[in-house]
């Protein structure tokens, strides 16, 4: 994210109309993009039995890829190469590329994938692991990276930090004796607003910097969508001696990142949702290179690394089946591999991967901003704050958001409304107390979706017994 506010797109009078959508549509240089995707139809989305997709020709509007991406086509064939080659080969697929498949051997599959996810979070290839999952990953890189000392020993979050973010940072308090109520310091929002204002973080930063060790932040909130500053506060927090972490999960494949540049200590992600590869697929992680590094300047056999919890897949290769229990960490990030990775899983985050690999994000992005705009745009046509009876609580600045916006109804209405659009074939999700929270996708949505979205989200707020 640049220090640079972009300028907010602006929408003509005809805005409204359909016709105007499907012109956005037309002249939507991503727009081959979406026949990647398997659209799930209306009628598969409301059966209760397994089917094959396609149960009808009408395709439902899905907004939820906050929460779990739909599937790429590649997915399958990916799928189908793997299983081809364990049943093929055996035991001989960990050793060789096979002519014709999509996929690398299975001992340098994480490689194949962490070099396309490097591109998705701008690092080098090096600083990226595909591995594990994000909370596994986020108590990884806390063993490694959170050192307290009787002085310097809390750590700031967000005040509405996901629960698996919480819980791990808890855990880790009382791993090293810490009470979380003295060593967990929660930065939230000013009373009755929900943005956080970057200088509000740098606030606590200079508030806490004697006594805290290490900040964790989102990448994007969860609940409102808000996109954090990561080089402005990533720079401030290490100039106070902080080491910086970011949970990346609603920012991977959906914001611009440049982890090298912005010197990013270290950051973790899941790629199920943006990123399509699956529910509960392999997450990935990043480690600054200066935090990789391995020095051998004392002897082969006595190389100097940063402290992490150890596994036999994070050995130097060359001396992985050497099995002499002598650690040599492979550098970078991928030193912080455990376990031989299951390349099922590989095999469809690749899969994933092979679509951003045709694009950029620079170009997700810059869709990403006109969907989102043009959605709020919707929403708020013909109301005012008086009228309409929902907040957009997503900050309005399109530098200080991703895809989503949170829409915060007014109490009483979020089951009815929620319930209407499943009924009308639209997939998006809700968070209690009032929050539905809306994600258009550039990858696969369209600006039709858009208005459609709107046109039923409005009609069913018109609705008589959710306006009593």
């Amino acid at each position: 994210m640049s220090n640079v506010k972009s300028s907010k797109p602006v929408f003509p009078e005809n805005a409204g109309s359909k016709e105007y959508a499907a012109s956005l549509d037309a002249a939507d240089p991503l727009a081959s993009f979406r026949d990647k995707f398997i659209i799930p139809s209306k009628a598969n989305i409301n059966s209760k039995k397994l089917a094959k997709p396609g149960l009808s020709s009408d395709p439902c509007i899905y907004f939820c890829g906050n929460s779990l991406g739909i599937q790429p086509k590649a997915t399958a064939k990916y799928l189908e190469a793997q299983l081809d080659t364990w049943s093929s080969i055996g035991v001989s697929g960990h050793f060789v590329d096979l002519e014709g498949s999509p996929l690398k051997q299975w001992q340098l599959l994480s490689e194949q994938a962490a070099a396309s996810m490097s591109k998705i979070v701008g690092a080098q290839a090096e600083e990226v692991a595909a591995m594990g999952t994000l909370t596994a990953n986020l108590h990884l890189l806390l063993a490694s990276f959170y050192k307290p000392t009787p002085t310097k020993h809390k750590i700031l979050l967000d005040w509405k930090a996901f629960p698996s973010d919480h819980y791990a940072i808890e855990s880790h308090l009382a791993w090293h004796d810490l009470d979380p109520k003295q060593s967990m310091v929660l930065i939230g929002p000013d009373e009755g607003e929900y943005e956080i204002s970057t200088e509000k973080i740098l606030s606590y930063i200079d508030e806490h910097a004697e006594s805290a060790a290490l900040i964790l932040l989102p990448g994007i909130q969860y609940y409102t969508g808000q996109l954090f500053d990561i080089q402005k506060i990533t720079a401030y927090a290490q100039s106070r001696n902080l080491t910086v972490g970011w949970d990346l999960a609603h920012a991977y494949g959906n914001a611009e990142l440049k982890l090298h540049d912005w010197n990013v200590d270290f950051a973790a992600w899941c790629t199920y949702k943006y990123g399509n590869a699956g529910p509960g697929a392999m997450g990935g992680l990043f480690v600054h290179e200066r935090h990789g590094r391995v020095d051998y300047s004392e002897g082969e056999d006595a190389p100097k690394f940063r402290h992490r919890l150890t596994g036999w897949y994070g050995g130097d290769r060359s001396v992985r089946f050497k099995m002499d229990n002598n650690f040599k960490p492979i550098p970078g990030a991928g030193g912080w591999q455990l376990s031989n990775p299951s390349a099922i899983d590989l095999a469809c985050l690749c899969a994933s991967l092979s679509v951003f690999d045709e694009t950029s994000m620079a170009e997700l992005r810059k869709k990403s901003v006109m969907l989102t705009a043009y959605l709020e745009h919707l929403l708020l046509k013909d109301t005012t704050d008086e009228t309409r009876p929902f907040r957009i609580i997503t900050p309005a600045d399109p530098e200080a958001r991703g895809a989503q916006l949170s829409v915060l109804l007014k109490p009483g209405l979020l089951q009815n409304v929620s319930q209407k659009l499943q009924e009308g074939g639209i997939v998006c999700d809700k968070r209690e107390p009032g929050v539905v929270r809306v994600a258009p996708t550039p990858l696969y949505n369209t600006f039709t979706d858009v208005w459609k979205f709107v046109s039923y989200f409005k009609a069913a707020l018109d609705e008589p017994e959710l306006k009593n």
